[in-house]
Order: structure tokens, then C-alpha cells, then sequence
């Protein structure tokens, strides 16, 4: 991974269009900072360590199913995607903001006074997350005009343990429909239900992860558009110490339930909304 700043603001995400009504959203795998950013940071945020990582490489196989997939490339410690505009908290517990402050940890995310400007940050929220979101929305009404509905993973990933947001070990796989708001009870239905059929990775439905902003912004099932967050415990696909290595074996078996949950996803929507 290098650290080295880009001069100025470019390529804030990466999408691929796909052939089916999916849509994989990716807000936190993103390692580009901006100058201001790359030299302010503390030392112990220099290793982007509360980075979503390697979640593209962990969904690669979705391409095959026919998602478009959108990645968002700079770090959260820029600009968290999957907050709101206006920095409204998503939690009452601890959590951070569209512009973090602290890490995961609780530790100062920028040395003292070297936090990036107002005008910086506005220069942030409309080149990168801006971008961003208008992608999701308008990928998503594409989608709904040529389909009939749309279908939105939220994909992500933290460390198992994290004593300051959680308490004890996180579940493996972490489901979030905003209490079950962001989509259809019976898309609900189908994504637990892949999760019961296996025994190997613990589960939960709408625990401390209910889903983020993208998932409560855009899961809105009365105009059939369906919302699901998957936040996933990072220990069952890579090492959770620096350098981060991502684990082939243990991703693997890891797809052996995400590629089902997919394709579920999919079978759902072609039998809810068949002409």
C-alpha cells in the first residue's frame, strides 16, 4: 500500500455496469488520500487500519452473476461515504462521522490542528462523495427502468473485535435492513435463510449493524428498491494485523455463502417481479 497524495481530486470511484438488476456498493475499500490528509494523520492512522479491505477481491466472483459494481477509491479518513451529507449520527453509541476524527479505537485519526479546512472538506464532499452517490442513484432508477425493481448490496467489513463499538467477538456475517425497513420481508427472508442453511458462520439480523446511510438512504422497497448491508467479521477472510494479507483459503470458504446469498438475491427478484 502507498501513502503517497494525489495533487489533486481524481477518479473517485471505480464502477463497472453489469447486466443484471444488482447492484454491489463498495463505499470503504478506498486507500487514496488527498495531500492534507496524507499529512495530518496520526501514526497510529497511518495504516488505514478500519479500511474495508480487499472487499473488491472478496466479491469478484459477483461479476459473473451480472452485478454492476461500484468502488469508492479514497478512505474513509477523507470522506466516509456511508454517512450522511449533513453528519447526521447513524448510532447513538459510539461511532464515527462523514469526516472521522477518531478511529475505530477511539484513537485521534489527525495530529493536532492538522485536520483538513471547511473549504477542503466541501472541496471533499462534492468531488468524492457527491460523485458517489449520484452513481448509486442514477445506476439504481437504470436499473428500475429496464427491470422493474433494483436490488442494493451494501458490502463492508470491520475487525472481529473492536471492544470501544461492540462488545466481545462480532457474529461473521452481520445483516442490516434498517430494523427491516430498507427492503422487501421477503428479500429478508431469502438472505437469512442462506445464513440458517449453514452451520461454519455465525449470523445476525439487524444487531449493531442495521445498515448504514447508503442502505437507509436508498432501501426504499415501496418503489421496489431493495436495500441489504452485509458487514463482515474481517477475521474469516484475512489477517486482522498489518500488512492486512488477504487469505485465499479462508476467502473461499467464505464465498461458498456470499455467492448464495447473491444469487438468492437475484432468484427473488425474478420470481417477485416476473411479468
Amino acid at each position: 500500500m502507498s501513502l503517497s497524495a494525489n495533487s489533486v481530486i481524481a477518479e473517485p470511484l471505480h464502477f463497472v455496469r453489469g447486466t443484471a438488476p444488482l447492484l454491489i456498493s463498495i463505499p470503504h475499500a478506498g486507500t487514496h488520500l488527498t495531500p492534507e490528509v496524507a499529512s495530518g494523520l496520526t501514526d497510529a492512522a497511518l495504516p488505514l487500519s478500519d479500511t474495508d479491505w480487499h472487499i473488491p477481491q472478496l466479491y469478484d466472483f459477483a461479476r459473473a452473476l451480472g452485478a454492476s459494481i461500484l468502488v469508492g477509491q479514497y478512505s474513509r479518513f477523507v470522506i466516509d461515504l456511508n454517512r450522511p451529507a449533513d453528519d447526521t449520527p447513524l448510532y447513538a453509541t459510539a461511532t464515527t462521522g462523514l469526516f472521522p476524527d477518531t478511529l475505530f479505537d477511539g484513537r485521534p485519526t489527525f495530529k493536532a490542528g492538522m485536520e483538513p479546512t471547511v473549504v477542503q472538506r466541501q472541496q471533499y464532499l462534492e468531488q468524492i462523495w457527491q460523485p458517489y452517490h449520484q452513481t448509486i442513484a442514477s445506476e439504481l432508477a437504470r436499473m428500475k427502468e429496464a427491470f422493474g425493481y433494483a436490488l442494493l448490496f451494501d458490502a463492508h467489513s470491520i475487525a472481529s473485535q473492536i471492544p470501544r463499538l461492540f462488545d466481545g467477538k462480532l457474529p461473521d456475517l452481520n445483516l442490516g435492513t434498517k430494523g427491516g425497513a430498507s427492503c422487501s420481508p421477503g428479500l429478508s427472508g431469502v438472505v437469512e435463510g442462506v445464513c440458517l442453511q449453514q452451520t461454519r458462520f455465525s449470523h445476525v439480523l439487524n444487531g449493531r449493524f442495521k445498515g448504514g446511510y447508503i442502505t437507509r438512504e436508498y432501501g426504499q422497497p415501496d418503489i421496489h428498491q431493495h436495500a441489504v448491508q452485509l458487514e463482515l467479521a474481517q477475521v474469516n477472510y484475512m489477517e486482522e494485523i498489518e500488512p492486512f494479507a488477504y487469505d485465499e483459503e479462508k476467502a473461499r470458504e467464505l464465498q461458498s455463502i456470499l455467492k448464495p446469498l447473491l444469487a438468492g438475491m437475484l432468484a427473488w427478484g425474478e420470481q417477485q417481479y416476473k411479468q
